[in-house]
């Protein structure tokens, strides 16, 4: 058995309790890794909540979509880690807060990235670098980001910058400086959104809503149609006609090995972290719900 984090019910975050979990032996093509740090993001809450019913998930089930350990089993046909290899991994099917999880996308850790970048990464970077594909942004092309500053908007906003894009990205107001920093070109959320953007570059070419927290009918008008809209969270993306990058998207392995080259060779930084004991994780649902905590979430399982 392995330790972990339970989903108890849909509901606050105190549904997430502490508990034990089979641990499976790795099928063809999975690795089991012994976790060192688990991501906590923005997705799981909805997740946790019960409102995104698009994600097959049950009571009994464990929440995470990435982290970050070394490899202590792998199944047949696996020849590119082995045993002892450090490792960080994306969990599109959930897991990750527990003392192990099984894995079918994944990365070798480079040394000049600490494990808690590594935990940090996979959902957040394979997301950023698999929609900027999607949505085929090249250079000279203008892209907006909806929650510029986010997991997925931080590292979607540099990856763009470096592909030759002009990024705009709408952040609150009191993060312009910040994401100036990232070579991108700050607006606020909000009512002015539209006019905004409008003013700062006309138009745009396509759009990234990493946030889920509205502007879709905004980013709708701006770009002309909803061909090169994807959205992360939104609801109301069906409603919409807009692409949701969901359960049931296919998964670009090379996403993320793109996102971790970046990261260790210095051309990617992430945004700032805060981790706590694995027990906690419904602590830190709290706080990220309350909007008391901007850095990234870990929990440090071992």
């Amino acid at each position: 058995m392995s330790h972990a984090v339970v989903l108890t019910a849909f509901g606050p975050p105190s549904v997430l309790q502490p508990g034990e979990v089979e641990v499976a032996a790795p099928g063809p093509g999975q690795i089991r890794v012994a976790v060192r740090f688990a991501g906590v993001g923005p997705t799981d809450l909805p997740i946790r909540a019960g409102f995104l019913k698009a994600f097959p998930v049950d009571v009994g089930s464990v929440l995470g979509f990435e982290a970050a350990g070394v490899v202590d089993a792998v199944g047949d046909g696996v020849t590119d880690v082995a045993p002892g290899d450090e490792v960080a991994v994306f969990l599109p099917g959930l897991g990750g807060y527990a003392e192990h999880v099984l894995a079918n996308f994944w990365v070798t850790k480079p040394n000049a990235v600490s494990w808690a970048d590594a935990a940090a990464l996979p959902a957040s970077g394979e997301a950023a670098a698999r929609t900027l594909a999607e949505l085929e942004v090249k250079a000279g092309e203008t892209l907006l980001v909806l929650g510029g500053l986010g997991s997925v908007g931080t590292i979607a906003v540099q990856l763009a910058v470096a592909r030759g894009a002009r990024v705009v990205a709408a952040v609150r107001s009191t993060d312009f400086a910040a994401v100036e920093k990232l070579g991108a070109i700050p607006v606020a959320y909000g009512p002015e959104l539209l006019e905004q953007v409008r003013t700062v570059v006309g138009t745009v070419d396509a759009v990234l809503d990493a946030a889920g927290k509205g502007g879709l009918d905004e980013a709708i008008t701006l770009v002309g149609g909803t061909a090169r809209i994807i959205t992360l969270s939104d609801h109301r993306a069906g409603e919409l006609g807009v692409r949701l990058s969901g359960p049931d998207v296919e998964r670009i392995p090379e996403a993320l090995a793109e996102a971790m080259n970046a990261l260790a060779s210095g051309a990617l930084t992430l945004r700032p972290q805060v981790s706590v004991p694995l027990d906690q994780a419904a602590e830190i649902h709290t706080q990220l719900e309350a909007g008391t905590l901007r850095s990234k979430a870990l929990l440090a399982v071992r």
